[in-house]
């Protein structure tokens, strides 16, 4: 460790970090013989849980660019997971929707995601998750503050 430098072996931040790049890797071993990533299984749960979600929408709660997520959407448009109208119903917006085979896969990478986060948390209490959880929600709306 430099004199200014971060101990990486201390750092909360370099450990948070750590564990996300590890919870990325597992889900995409999960999410790959389903076809997937983990970027097109956040954009069919998005919408799932929020129908109608806008391009921009989207990419911002899978952290990706709109760009990114503009490529995706025609992917899945394609392979028939996702519709979107041919106009905007209002403004620019083309609000995405789920069709019945986007369903049926999202159930299934959900129930893959859920198998990691099962193992993820399996060494913790129900005590210890919420606590984890509270701290996380904490630094989460301390950064964005």
């Amino acid at each position: 460790m430099s004199q200014d430098g971060v101990d990486l072996e201390k750092s909360l931040g370099y450990l948070l970090k750590e564990a996300s790049s590890a919870l990325r890797a597992a889900m995409e071993e999960v999410l790959r013989p389903l076809g997937m990533n983990v970027t097109h299984y956040a954009c069919l749960e998005l919408l799932a849980q929020r129908p109608g979600l806008s391009n921009s929408e989207l990419a911002r709660g899978a952290f990706v660019t709109r760009q990114t997520m503009n490529v995706l959407l025609q992917a899945l448009e394609r392979e028939g997971d996702v519709t979107r109208p041919a106009e905007a119903p209002v403004g620019k917006v083309l609000p995405t929707r789920l069709t019945p085979r986007g369903r049926r896969r999202l159930e299934k990478a959900s129930a893959a995601v859920r198998s990691v986060e099962v193992r993820m948390l399996a060494d913790l209490t129900e005590s210890e998750q919420a606590s984890a959880f509270r701290i996380l929600q904490s630094m989460i709306r301390s950064l964005r503050a």
